[in-house]
C-alpha cells in the first residue's frame, strides 16, 4: 500500500467530500429539510437538485459559514438578514449521500443547532443527508430487522473494558441452534465504532438484503480502531501503530465474540473488512495474521499486490472498491492481476462519488453478497 497517498486521501475526507461544478441551471425551490434533522427543526433544508441551505437565528453574532460547499471556495458563507437570521444556500449542488460539517461562527468551531451530530473528523459534527438516487437499499423498510447491541469487553493488553457493536441478523434469537459466520467490519480515521451503523445504515442494508434474498445472514462486529493517542493533524496519522490494535482485535474481541456470540469460530468463516483507514487496518492485519481471516475487504482503503500475498494462506475473497472520484485505475488494475495471478479478486467502483459514505454504503451493499457463499 502506498502509505504517503492513503494519508493524503484520509486527510482529505476531513474537509468533506467535494461537490460538484457550480453550474448555471436554476436552483429549484421545493427545498425539503434534511432527513437528519433535529425533531422539528426545519433548517437544513435540501432541494431535489441537490443544493442545501441553511437559515440559523444568531442576532449577536457577525459572520457565520458553513463547511459544505464547492470545493477550494470556503464552503458556503451565509448572509445576515435584518431579523437575524443567517441564510444561505450552496453554490452548487451536493454529491448525494451523507456528509460532515460545522458551523464557523466569528472564528470559532460550532455545529448546526439543527441537525443531528455524528463522530467524525475526530469530533461529533452536524451531519446532512443529500438523497441518493438509489437510496432504497440502505433506507428503512417494513422487513424483518436484525439488532444492533452494544458490549463490553475485557482488554489485558489495553488494561480498559473496551466497546463494540455487534449486529445480529433476524431470527438470531430465535434460532437458538444455528451459529453464523462474522465480518469484522473497520470505520475509517477521525469515527468510532458508531460510524457504520449511523452513518453507514450497515444494519438497514443487511435487513433488506437478507429479505432479499440476496446474501447468507451473517454477524458484523464493530469495533474502535484505535488504542494510542494520535496527533489531530499533518501527521497525525503516521504515529499510528497497528500492533497494539492487532492484539485487540484478534487476540481478544474476536475470543470473546466467539464465546458469547453462536459464530462458526474459524478462519473459513471469519471475513475483515474496513473503510478508508479501517481498510488499511484489514490490509495490515490479514497479512501480518492470514490464518484469522478468509475474506478481505478494502473499502477506499488501498489495494492488495502479488508479492504481499506470496507463500500467505489464499484468501477466499479479495474486495477492492472506492468510488469513481477518487483512484478507480488503481483498484481496477489491482484487482485484474490479482485475478490474473488465481486470486478471487472483485473490484468495484461507486459511481459519481468520492471519500464518503455513499463509496462505502454502496461498497458494502456488493460485498456482503461475496461473504461466506459456502
Amino acid at each position: 500500500m502506498n502509505f504517503k497517498c492513503l494519508v493524503v486521501v484520509l486527510a482529505t475526507s476531513l474537509t468533506g467530500s467535494l461537490c460538484k461544478a457550480q453550474t448555471s441551471v436554476e436552483v429549484k425551490e421545493d427545498f425539503q429539510a434534511s432527513s437528519l434533522n433535529q425533531p422539528g427543526q426545519q433548517y437544513p433544508q435540501v432541494n431535489s437538485q441537490g443544493y442545501a441551505r441553511f437559515r440559523i437565528k444568531a442576532p449577536n453574532v457577525d459572520s457565520i459559514r458553513v463547511t459544505l460547499g464547492l470545493g477550494g471556495r470556503g464552503g458556503t458563507k451565509l448572509i445576515k438578514g435584518t431579523d437575524g437570521y443567517f441564510s444561505g444556500t450552496t453554490e452548487g449542488p451536493m454529491d448525494e449521500g451523507f456528509h460532515y460539517y460545522h458551523l464557523i461562527v466569528d472564528g470559532g468551531i460550532f455545529n448546526d443547532p439543527g441537525t443531528l451530530n455524528y463522530y467524525g473528523s475526530t469530533r461529533w459534527e452536524s451531519g446532512i443527508e443529500i438523497p441518493a438516487h438509489d437510496q432504497d437499499f440502505y433506507a428503512l423498510k417494513d422487513v424483518p430487522h436484525g439488532n444492533v447491541q452494544q458490549i463490553l469487553f475485557p482488554s489485558k493488553s489495553t488494561n480498559t473494558q473496551r466497546r463494540a457493536f455487534v449486529y445480529t441478523p433476524p431470527g438470531y434469537d430465535k434460532e437458538r441452534s444455528k451459529k453464523y459466520p462474522v465480518l469484522y467490519l473497520q470505520h475509517g480515521w477521525g469515527e468510532d465504532e458508531t460510524a457504520w451503523s449511523n452513518q453507514g445504515h450497515a444494519n438497514l442494508i443487511m435487513d433488506n438484503l437478507i429479505a432479499e434474498g440476496k446474501i447468507k445472514p451473517f454477524i458484523i462486529v464493530m469495533t474502535y480502531g484505535m488504542t494510542n493517542d494520535v496527533k489531530i493533524g499533518a501527521g497525525g496519522l503516521r504515529n499510528f501503530k497497528i500492533d497494539a490494535f492487532e492484539t485487540v482485535l484478534t487476540d481478544e474481541l474476536v475470543p470473546y465474540v466467539d464465546a458469547n456470540f453462536r459464530t462458526v469460530a474459524d478462519r473459513a468463516h471469519r471475513a475483515m473488512a474496513g473503510l478508508s483507514m479501517g481498510g488499511m487496518e484489514t490490509h495490515l492485519i490479514t497479512l501480518a495474521k492470514p490464518d484469522e481471516f478468509a475474506y478481505y475487504g478494502l473499502l477506499s482503503g488501498g489495494i492488495y499486490t502479488l508479492a504481499e500475498l506470496k507463500d500467505k494462506p489464499k484468501a477466499k475473497l479479495i474486495f477492492l472498491s472506492c468510488g469513481s472520484k477518487e483512484n478507480p485505475d488503481g483498484v481496477n488494475k489491482a484487482a485484474t492481476a490479482l485475478k490474473e495471478a488465481g486470486h478471487n479478486a472483485v473490484s468495484f467502483i461507486s459511481e459519481n462519488t468520492a471519500h464518503e459514505f455513499l463509496t462505502w454504503r454502496r461498497s458494502l451493499k456488493e460485498l456482503a453478497p461475496l461473504l461466506f457463499k459456502d
